[in-house]
């Protein structure tokens, strides 16, 4: 399967990570200004890995990448030193050159929910400094990946999910 094969792919992509000392405050618990690396490598490494999209090597190569342009996150719970941890992300809405993605940390069985982020990413031309369209293949891609929730605010979100979880 090539990049942006329509077989298949799924809309959620998950994957595990250890919560490490360097990212840690002082209580043992995951230092807040930390808790976008691990969602940011979540995601780069899912997109390469479920749908072989290499941001690095498309931006190499064309000079086109997405830039990271808005960030929302609520922390829930703690995550804490040396936890294993459970992530999960998915395209929440896009544009001809934006996209909206969710992520979502939780405890190794996904029992407890710690954090959720919506990240805003532009796409962006490297060379002329300025935004860039995506191109066809991936807004069909983008199509095929999109799974968006009711909520449509980030604070509609946190309630809905502190709601079903109380």
């Amino acid at each position: 399967m090539g990049p942006f094969s329509t077989t298949r792919l799924p809309k959620t992509v998950k994957s595990t990570a250890i919560i490490r000392f360097q990212d840690c405050d002082p209580f043992n618990h995951l230092n807040n200004g930390r808790y976008l690396d691990y969602f940011m490598n979540h995601r780069e490494d899912m997109l390469k890995e479920h749908y072989q999209l290499d941001i690095y090597r498309i931006a190499s190569e064309s000079g086109i990448s997405w830039v990271s342009t808005s960030n929302q996150i609520a922390y829930l719970r703690p995550a804490f030193l040396m936890e294993n941890v459970h992530i999960e992300s998915q395209l929440l809405s896009y544009n001809e050159s934006e996209l909206l993605v969710e992520m979502r940390m939780f405890n190794e069985n996904t029992a407890e929910l710690k954090a959720v982020i919506w990240c805003g990413f532009t796409h962006f031309d490297l060379l002329k400094q300025r935004r860039a369209h995506h191109s066809d293949d991936l807004m069909k891609f983008f199509n095929e990946i999109h799974l968006p929730v009711d909520a449509t605010t980030f604070e509609k979100r946190i309630l809905d999910i502190k709601r079903r979880n109380t």
